[in-house]
């Protein structure tokens, strides 16, 4: 298989030539152009400190629509409990912090370098990143964060310190990505708990098919809020 070079101009190859792991191109920068063209054709960076940056269009894909989304009983409870309070765009950088600095399992450092905190950071204030935060007696417990576009949200990171955090902010979202029309949520990488919730792996051009109409959606740019907080 190619694996492509990129070079100045923020284009890609054709993701269906991404080798059997997905790996797809080297190479580029990470300026919105280039980011906000990558995840709209099915692509996303993901590599370390000691790495180049590496493209990637993974197949299977896992992929979670809104409307299949299914909260397991013993998250229902922690949310009718009213453990954690939620709001939208109002600490992302507690929350990619938050991210970068957990530990993950059989995974040594982090891939969430500096360079993607501040190229995140920017497609945040461009109001096309966006975080969810979990919060108990006022401290931020939990959280994600992703890259919307059209009607597609783009997972990128989870991080919790209490029990159930993020897994909430999760499903708090997925309510509101479900009432404002969404219709795919790509997960990238397949876990057991995205599972749980009803994501699917689906072929990569299966996955592409449901991009291209979700593009054709207009984007909800901006800082968001939940519904009964805006």
């Amino acid at each position: 298989m190619t694996i492509y070079r990129l070079f100045d101009e923020p284009i890609f190859p054709d993701p269906e030539e991404a080798d059997p792991d997905g790996l797809l191109a080297v190479g580029g920068d990470l300026s919105p152009q280039r980011l906000l063209t990558a995840y709209s054709n099915g692509i996303f960076p993901w590599y370390s400190e000691d790495s180049p940056i590496l493209w990637w269009s993974t197949n299977p894909r896992l992929v979670l629509v809104p409307q299949d989304f299914h909260t397991p009983r013993s998250l229902r409870r922690v949310l009718n409990k009213g453990k954690y309070t939620f709001t939208m765009d109002t600490d992302f950088e507690g929350v990619i912090r938050g991210c970068a600095h957990s530990p993950r399992p059989e995974q040594e450092g982090t891939w969430i370098v500096d360079e993607m905190v501040e190229a995140y950071s920017l497609l945040h204030e461009l109001g096309y990143v966006h975080s969810v935060e979990a919060w108990q007696d006022g401290e931020l417990v939990g959280g994600l964060y992703g890259l919307s576009l059209g009607s597609a949200f783009f997972g990128e990171s989870m991080f919790y310190k209490a029990p159930d955090a993020s897994k909430a902010a999760f499903a708090v979202l997925v309510n509101q990505l479900r009432a404002w029309g969404f219709t795919l949520i790509d997960c990238q990488q397949t876990t057991q708990h995205l599972l749980r919730f009803g994501a699917v792996e689906m072929q990569r051009f299966r996955f592409l098919a449901m991009l291209r109409e979700a593009m054709e959606q207009p984007t909800r740019e901006g800082r968001w809020c939940f519904d009964y907080h805006c």
